[in-house]
């Protein structure tokens, strides 16, 4: 009898152990797949200008990992709990993987990345075709030729990238449902949050971990180690500058396979974590091969999955919960995809330096409040109705300070013809005809070329030609441009390569505005566990994967595929001018109205938050009503208890069935 409770003891110990492993390998594997969701968002604008595509096709680019994610998450989240779920999670790390690799072929497929320039990358100043030459022939107007244009091909291997964010998106769908529901069936419910918690901080270590690479491959000049980087003439903060996209990639595809060899060497079930003795022990191994038995020799693997969709559909406050997830989403992926790209616009920062922001300032404190509001949900014990008040009434805090970011503003920068006059006044934008003027009309200046200067005045030019600059010293990025007839100074006039800076005052303003949105990362993010909880807990124990599934189904269709594609249609919208390619046709955007990106960026997401608390207060609304019947003066505490079975299909009956506990605690069975 001693030794089979010692090795009853034993077996615990060891399953216990192997629940602590699969918490480490899952949470190993929201690392690798939000490493590589990270990557690839903070990379979307080296990915527009290497193929010359505008924002809204970068949109639906980085939007096809959903459509990846959304063609299996139904059926793997149901399916996927019948089945081995960590060999199930491996084989989609896998998959990722692959995806990742196949992400990266385009730079190894076709040619050296070719930005507009009508300087001459050589520095060859025996030819000055780029300075103001009255009566002269310009040499760097676009081509043509049709064999020049066919070269332009090239640009749609952006499809490669396309079709590997989808492969993607694929392998990514068993680790958030399967990975979920598996702590929730073998975990104590106590535990249950803090564990999600720390599942949950391993997703805010990875966007980390990508957003630092991307930040330092975005400085890393694409082509590196095949040309000589000391004869470009753009910097990092240029929007020609494209960086080493394609390397984050390759390291992106053999983390995600590292991450997958665990699973395969853990089991499919597990004890219940807490039970201590024997017979408990044994009662629940009895009692799980029953239920597997009756499956396989009763209903089969398909039976349970109308019953279980048509309960949730009629579950209400589930299916608030889905509206507000939606419209919030289509919210934070606008936000977050797109936020590199505003800091460049809006602050004058490089790719390199937006994405390090972004990592520094906001991942932290996300990762702090994950921590701290599973481990509130764990020592205070929280309710389902405290928890939806937590989640409700932190996220509305962090709603009304995003309206402060409206005021850390800069002004859109000074570029002559464009924003401003060549007199330095500002005028009205998108006004066509006011590129040239009396100090340039004469220099035979194309007037779509973007190769832009800073001229000693603190106002910015397209081109050298266009600042009306004769001759030049140095070369490559060292180039500076003299005797420049637009340039209205006290002493010579000059300017240099590149866009004017900001000034200090836009560098104090992108600094609160950091410092606001670090705050409110926080908020929200502490608030993020505590609603979490109240999804699972308003649906079955047998439901709770596919409930899960249908959830994530549902945000990935109506706001992770078309929230970056209008969203991406919005911002074109605001672009000024337009890159050229060989042909003439447009390439990507070079500069953007600023005012206009801002109202868009932080506009339109404060718009869809507010309508988001209505369902929100409704949700409170009717927990509180659900609640109130069942309490009494000893208890004040209710569990809400839906049961299931062949014959009871009706929605009222599901979710009307009430039973009051006298451990003072509301409980909602998992």
């Amino acid at each position: 009898m001693a030794e089979i409770e010692k090795r009853l003891e034993t077996h615990r110990i060891r399953c216990l152990s192997k629940l602590k492993m699969f918490l480490l390998a899952i949470t190993c594997a929201f690392v690798s797949k939000t490493l590589s969701g990270s990557y690839m968002n903070s990379m979307l604008t080296q990915i527009e200008r290497q193929f010359n595509i505008p924002t809204s096709l970068v949109g639906f680019i980085n939007g096809s990992f959903e459509i990846g994610n959304l063609l299996l998450i139904i059926f793997v989240s149901y399916f996927g709990t019948k089945l081995h779920r960590p060999i199930l999670i491996g084989v989609g790390c896998v998959v990722m993987g692959l995806g990742c690799f196949l992400q990266s072929l385009p730079h190894f497929l076709m040619g050296r990345y070719e930005y507009e320039s009508t300087v001459s990358v050589s520095g060859n100043l025996s030819s000055n075709s780029f300075l103001c030459m009255e009566n002269g022939t310009q040499t760097f107007r676009p081509t043509e030729d049709p064999s020049e244009c066919v070269k332009e091909v090239k640009s749609l291997m952006w499809i490669y990238v396309l079709v590997g964010n989808i492969i993607r998106g694929i392998g990514e769908t068993p680790i958030m449902p399967l990975g979920i529901s598996y702590i929730e069936d073998f975990a104590k419910s106590e535990n249950s949050p803090l564990y999600i918690g720390f599942v949950e901080t391993g997703a805010i270590i990875g966007p980390l971990i990508g957003l630092l690479l991307a930040s330092f491959c975005a400085n890393v000049y694409v082509d590196t180690g095949s040309v000589n980087t000391d004869d470009l003439t753009i910097t990092p903060t240029d929007t020609r500058w494209v960086g080493a996209w394609w390397f984050g990639f390759l390291i992106c595809a053999g983390v995600n396979v590292l991450t997958a060899i665990p699973f395969f060497f853990l089991p499919k079930t597990l004890p219940k974590e807490g039970l201590k003795n024997n017979a408990d022990i044994i009662k629940n191994d009895k009692e799980e091969k029953q239920r597997e038995a009756v499956k396989k020799e009763k209903d089969g693997i398909t039976k349970d999955f109308l019953p279980f969709m048509k309960s949730l559909l009629c579950n209400p406050i589930y299916m608030l919960f889905i509206l507000i997830s939606i419209v919030q989403f289509n919210a934070f992926v606008n936000m977050f995809t797109f936020m590199p790209k505003y800091l460049e616009q809006q602050y004058g920062k490089s790719a390199s330096e937006a994405i390090f922001l972004i990592g520094i300032y906001n991942l932290p404190p996300i990762c702090i409040g994950y921590i701290a509001g599973g481990l509130i949900m764990k020592k205070f014990k929280i309710t389902v109705k405290q928890a939806a008040h937590i989640g409700c009434w932190l996220s509305l805090i962090e709603y009304l300070l995003h309206f402060l970011c409206f005021l850390m503003i800069c002004d859109n920068t000074s570029v002559a013809g464009i924003t401003t006059t060549y007199k330095g006044i500002q005028q009205d934008l998108y006004v066509e005809n006011t590129i040239l003027a009396d100090c340039n009309k004469d220099c035979n200046c194309p007037i779509k070329m973007w190769d832009p200067v800073c001229g000693n005045n603190g106002v910015s030019y397209m081109s050298a030609c266009l600042a009306g600059c004769e001759t030049s010293v140095g070369t490559g990025i060292n180039m500076v441009f003299q005797n420049c007839s637009c340039i209205q100074t006290s002493g010579n006039s000059s300017a240099v390569l590149g866009l004017c800076d900001k000034g200090y005052d836009c560098s104090m303003m992108l600094q609160y505005f950091l410092i606001l949105s670090a705050i409110g990362s926080f908020i929200y993010s502490l608030s993020a566990i505590p609603g979490y909880m109240v999804l699972l807990r308003c649906i079955k124990p047998e439901e709770k994967s596919l409930g899960v599934g249908l959830h994530t189904f549902c945000t990935r269709v109506f706001a992770g595929i078309p929230a970056p594609i209008y969203f991406g249609a919005l911002v074109d919208s605001t672009c000024l001018h337009w890159g050229m390619l060989k042909c003439g046709e447009s390439g990507a955007c070079r500069i953007y109205d600023s005012t206009n990106f801002r109202y868009i960026y932080l506009g339109l997401p404060a718009a869809l938050r507010g309508t988001s608390y209505i369902p929100a207060f409704l949700i409170l609304i009717m927990l509180k009503k659900r609640l109130l019947p069942g309490e009494n003066a000893s208890s004040g505490t209710v569990l809400i208890e839906a049961k299931v079975t062949g014959k009871e299909n009706d929605c009222k009956d599901m979710h009307q069935n009430s039973k009051v506990l006298n451990d003072g605690e509301l409980k909602t069975k998992l």
